[in-house]
């Protein structure tokens, strides 16, 4: 019996570990569409600027050149405008968890009252009015309210992410059982202190997805910040890098080395939390 087992066991593991080409043949070719540019990128901040124009851009740097990077240290000012980016992305994130997750929190846990499933229908619908559409009004008020500098560009990233954030933290809500919230109250907890001493720490993966979205969202943004900012000493670095844009010519290499300073802290950040981020999604997409 026991043979006959092991034998019919062993054709089912077979099948179980083979290899499912087609599906790994299209994931390869995703890949490629990023890790392509990202070679390019390499290799084009490491040339002289005669390689750089010499048509082959796959091509390894013979020999290896450091001055790009320092001519693009000086040309963008890189440590001021890498502060102002920073400066901006640390204002959206910390607002974007602040006030996503204590929407969502509100919504999540009042979801059979009309008022808050309308509000939250009314976060989604946000998520489908373009940036166009409401650019125009956005700097006139900011330049109203003396908010047209960094900081009125930190408290715009976060109210634009505001919709999907309070989407992706009212899935994960849902998940939370309501017996935690009900024993605290027995307990005389009040909602604050619910929130504070038992939902945040629960919130450990969300915060980190939602932190990752907001702050790719806000480093890597050109349009806000070129719109908003009136003072160009204070722009961020995707808005300085423009300088590199020319009717005359261009630098490659001095820009692709500017493209990668700018796109190392994004990539570290990301390679370091990308498990909490799917550990979010995940965890927020099914109901318990």
């Amino acid at each position: 019996m026991t043979t006959l087992q092991s034998t019919a066991v062993a054709p089912r593991r077979r099948r179980q570990r083979r290899t499912n080409w087609p599906i790994t043949i299209v994931l390869a070719l995703a890949s490629l569409t990023v890790l392509a540019p990202l070679y390019v990128t390499l290799s084009m901040a490491f040339k002289t600027s005669g390689q750089s124009v010499d048509g082959n851009a796959f091509a390894l740097p013979k020999p290896f050149n450091l001055s790009s990077f320092s001519d693009a240290w000086e040309l963008t000012r890189f440590p001021v405008a890498f502060s102002v980016s920073l400066a901006v992305a640390v204002i959206t994130v910390v607002l974007t968890l602040l006030l996503s997750s204590l929407a969502a929190y509100a919504i999540a846990k009042n979801w059979n009252r009309r008022f808050f499933r309308w509000s939250f229908i009314y976060l989604l619908a946000a998520m489908f009015l373009p940036f166009p559409v409401v650019a125009l009004p956005q700097i006139k008020l900011t330049a109203l309210t003396g908010l047209d500098n960094p900081v009125g560009v930190g408290v715009l990233h976060a109210m634009f992410q505001l919709s999907f954030s309070v989407l992706l933290y009212t899935a994960y809500l849902r998940t939370v059982p309501a017996e935690l919230e009900e024993s605290a109250r027995i307990d005389g907890a009040s909602t604050w202190q619910i929130f504070r001493r038992i939902v945040l720490p629960l919130l450990g993966p969300m915060n980190a997805t939602v932190g990752i979205f907001a702050f790719l969202a806000s480093w890597n943004d050109f349009m806000l910040p070129s719109l908003i900012t009136a003072d160009p000493k204070l722009q961020t670095l995707p808005v300085v890098q423009n300088i590199f844009q020319s009717d005359f010519g261009t630098d490659y290499n001095v820009a692709f080395a500017s493209y990668l300073m700018t796109m190392a802290p994004t990539i570290i950040v990301y390679l370091f939390a990308q498990r909490w981020v799917i550990s979010g999604v995940t965890q927020g997409a099914v109901k318990s």
